[in-house]
């Protein structure tokens, strides 16, 4: 039985079947445009537009309908064990991943399963009451980790997590309930990763943008996918049924890629798959290139391995969409080929003279142009919003000779399993990953002017193709130098752990004020603040979800202002000074295995697409308004209510608005009127307002409470409403989010 599906709609569907016309009308003529005097030449453009069309159909079909559901309640008495495989992660790592399994709701066993034999691994995992499991050998790798774990749980339910990524807690309760379906053999959920600033993220808080290069895939296609009962098991963030991995002798070993071959297997024995679409647990995203594109490699050689291994396209057991699907996720690495032609094709027709068409220019553009076009808006709406299509022709630029180089798998290369490096190194250079990048640059750069130079001395192409490939050229050159620059700023590593930008209310030396970022080691705080200076310590005071929590900060960094030229401190950088293990885990346990960096910060990863902006396409979410500043405030209720006086952090708007938003730890009563001082250089103003909506952030520690406040009018504070955009304004200086 297929799940609940959101099909294309209309319009979008009017896109691709114009899609689809264009393109066979474009790759018919083309037929007639080889050059006779190159005929390889003109065979291997051929070829590549051609697969580009090929994958793009199977894109369609894959993504025409996507799965939409909605998770039932878990049943009672389920017996579940949560497996966290680690081979050589550190012991901090894995102990925030199991300290948030730890505090998963449902009964659960947590398994810290350690590849690495470790004692201080034994100890943390005896220090939490979880579980310890190690083994004599690393055969096969993760499989052969996890498959060691099997005998030694009696669970019926077995969740996998990678010793990097965090719970919510209530992911069981978000997955179980799929369960009582017998033929489910697994529940993935989406892989987000908090570490904003990673090789694969593109952030602006400008925009509210965080878009990865994985959002297309686990917003899109692997909805697509369980459509047609095809959605993989990605190794992690999942729930997968005992009786169903027995059935297949386990977690399938021989290839470096265990979950989607454990998948295949899993799908040829008629089992069927779920993918819940919500983000229940964050990981860290490799930090640089390195990282990033090794894990590319290995994903795509276990990719070429389970081809080969299992046939896929003649696999007995799967359906044809089954089959479909599968070919779609290996034939995606091949691209790294079709990117090599297209990177270097202009760099020989420019230098050698040999055109692979034998059209005018005219003619070309008439036909190209228009199949260009319609093929960009085709993939911007079968994308959903998360195609972000400049952002995918980087990052193709970035992994195209690591794809390429990954489908060499097909012919037996085997790749030893290799765990991904989260961490960056402090000194670690990108240059030697980003050798076909450069060349890329330097060869297109060079032959730019050298092709012009052949065409007005010698005439070596027809005029119009010449400068096509002048343009074409120039256009890989942009998209080269668009990577490099971005891998030298990714590679500068300022602090060893990710800050979380994590608006809190905070008491720095008794000041009220705004934490900006938050780590287990150090924090930036925006406040009124006296003569500082580098090297104090100083007590700070955070307000947690569960309580207050006090800690010394030294101060790292002093971040000034200028006010009628006179410059003063607005903020501070600082790290935790001994800070003892038990406080540490109270800031883990609330900023890991949580999405309030996320919705407190209004992110999202999707943009309109041509056809939204044009309102031809409804938007599937009302646009949340950025806070844009936050200001450290106390809250009072009036006197008939019994609210107390709590502390938080309210919005300040840049426009004028007539409601502000407000960022507690508890619950206020909408019947009240609640009095919100806050304090910035101006001095102390004040807000009437009550509570209009909130919505509910779950954390490790509790929960936060976000609401939008109608603002009153206030006769003591002001004569009129109009006096209150001033209010947000003064408010507005205070500290920034």
């Amino acid at each position: 039985m297929k799940p609940e599906y959101r099909s294309l709609q209309p319009a979008r569907q009017a896109v691709i079947l114009l899609f689809l016309a264009t393109g066979a009308w474009y790759l018919n003529w083309r037929l007639e445009t080889f050059n006779a005097a190159h005929p390889v030449f003109s065979w291997l453009l051929y070829g590549a537009e051609v697969f580009g069309f090929f994958t793009a159909v199977l894109n369609i079909f894959m993504t025409w309908r996507l799965s939409e559901r909605t998770a039932p309640p878990p049943a009672l008495g389920l017996k579940v064990d949560v497996f966290i495989p680690t081979y050589n992660e550190d012991v901090e790592m894995v102990r925030r991943t199991a300290l948030a399994a730890r505090a998963m709701k449902y009964p659960h066993e947590t398994w810290i399963l350690d590849d690495g034999n470790r004692e201080a691994m034994r100890e943390m995992a005896q220090s939490l009451g979880v579980r310890y499991l190690a083994r004599t050998d690393n055969a096969h790798a993760k499989a052969g980790n996890l498959n060691h774990a099997l005998p030694h749980s009696t669970a019926d339910l077995i969740a996998t997590f990678d010793a990097d990524h965090a719970p919510r807690q209530d992911f069981l309760l978000k997955t179980l309930g799929y369960f009582s379906d017998p033929n489910v053999a697994f529940v993935q959920t989406p892989q987000d990763f908090y570490n904003l600033d990673s090789f694969q993220n593109r952030t602006d808080p400008g925009s509210r943008v965080a878009w990865s290069e994985q959002s297309l895939f686990f917003r899109v296609i692997q909805r697509g996918k369980d459509y047609w009962n095809a959605a993989f098991y990605c190794g992690s963030c999942a729930v997968i049924r005992r009786q169903s991995l027995d059935a297949i002798g386990g977690f399938a070993t021989g290839t470096v890629t265990e979950d989607i071959h454990t998948s295949l297997l899993l799908h040829k024995k008629g089992y069927r798959s779920v993918y819940h679409d919500e983000s229940l647990a964050y990981g860290v995203a490799p930090a640089k290139i390195e990282p990033f594109l090794k894990q590319r490699v290995r994903w795509g050689v276990g990719a070429m391995n389970v081809w080969r291994k299992e046939g896929i396209l003649f696999a007995r057991g799967l359906t044809l969409p089954q089959r479909l699907n599968y070919l779609a996720t290996v034939l995606a690495y091949f691209d790294g080929w079709q990117k090599v032609f297209f990177y270097f094709a202009p760099v020989y027709v420019l230098m050698a003279g040999a055109m692979p068409i034998a059209v005018d220019g005219w003619v070309f553009l008439l036909h190209f142009v228009p199949y260009y076009l319609v093929n960009f808006l085709a993939f911007e709406e079968i994308s959903r919003g998360y195609g972000r299509s400049l952002m995918i022709e980087q990052y193709n630029m970035a992994r195209f000779a690591s794809f390429a180089w990954s489908t060499l798998g097909v012919f037996k290369m085997r790749k030893r399993f290799g765990v991904t490096a989260k961490k960056a190194r402090e000194h670690a250079s990108s240059l030697g990953f980003l050798l076909p990048q450069l060349a890329v640059l330097g060869l297109n750069a060079l032959a730019i002017p050298v092709g012009i130079v052949l065409f007005y001395f010698n005439g070596h192409l027809p005029q119009d193709g010449m400068w096509a490939n002048v343009v074409w050229a120039a256009a890989n050159t942009w998209l080269a130098v668009l990577v490099v620059r971005f891998t030298a700023e990714r590679g500068v590593n300022r602090r060893n752990e990710y800050r979380f930008a994590m608006p809190l209310a905070a008491r720095l030396d008794g000041v009220l004020g705004t934490v900006d970022d938050l780590s287990p080691s150090g924090m930036s705080f925006y406040g009124v603040l006296g003569q500082a200076k580098v090297g104090d310590r100083v007590p700070v005071t955070l307000y947690l979800p569960d309580g207050e929590l006090d800690a010394e900060l030294e101060i790292r960094t002093l971040m000034h202002a200028g006010d009628g030229g006179q410059a003063y401190v607005r903020a501070i950088g600082g790290t935790f000074h001994a800070m003892p293990l038990p406080v540490t885990q109270r800031i883990e346990q609330f900023l890991y295995g949580s999405d309030a960096q996320w919705r407190i910060n209004r992110y999202r990863d999707d943009s309109p697409t041509p056809l939204q902006r044009m309102g031809l396409v409804d938007t599937p979410h009302a646009p949340r308004e950025p806070v844009g500043y936050w200001a450290g405030c106390e809250v009072a209720t009036d006197a008939a209510c019994a609210d107390g006086c709590l502390v938080g952090l309210v919005s300040a708007h840049a426009a004028e608005k007539e409601e502000a938003q407000l960022l507690v730890n508890r619950p206020l009563d909408p019947a009240c009127s609640h009095v919100i001082q806050a304090r910035g250089r101006t001095g102390l103003r004040t807000l009437h307002a009550k509570a209009a909506a909130h919505e509910t952030i779950l954390t490790g520690l509790g929960t936060l409470y976000l609401y939008r406040m109608e603002l009153l009018a206030d006769p003591a504070a002001c004569a009129s409403r109009d006096a209150e955009p001033m209010v947000h304004a003064a408010i507005a200086a205070g500290s920034r989010a």
